[in-house]
């Protein structure tokens, strides 16, 4: 049974940064798409960021050059780091690979 393990999630001012971290274990088990979506308050879950196997990514397009993606395939592991955060970006963030999802990890901005 695949699990992942979400971290970096809390809260910060506008204008901040966070990086968001995710494991997934067993690491034996072979991912070939990890990433992040986000569930603002009432609103559907969005992708944020995906990251394939072999580095090609995919982003919002309105989240690009404010938020990177970046993975650690030895580890099964991938990073979002946010910057410039806006109260907007605000909401549950939620780690997936390939089919398996996360817990989520709340992100608070406060203006």
């Amino acid at each position: 049974q695949v699990q992942l393990v979400e971290s970096g999630g809390g809260w910060v001012q506008a204008g901040g940064s966070l990086r968001l971290s995710c494991t997934s274990s067993p690491v034996g088990v072979p991912i070939y798409t990890m990433g992040w979506y986000r569930q603002p308050p009432g609103m559907q879950r969005e992708l944020v960021a995906l990251i394939r196997a072999g580095g090609s990514t995919t982003y919002a397009d309105s989240l690009r050059g404010r938020f990177t993606i970046s993975r650690d395939e030895t580890k099964n592991t991938v990073h979002l780091q946010m910057i410039s955060l806006k109260p907007e970006d605000a909401g549950v963030y939620y780690c997936f690979a390939d089919q398996y999802w996360g817990q989520g990890t709340q992100v608070t901005v406060s203006s």
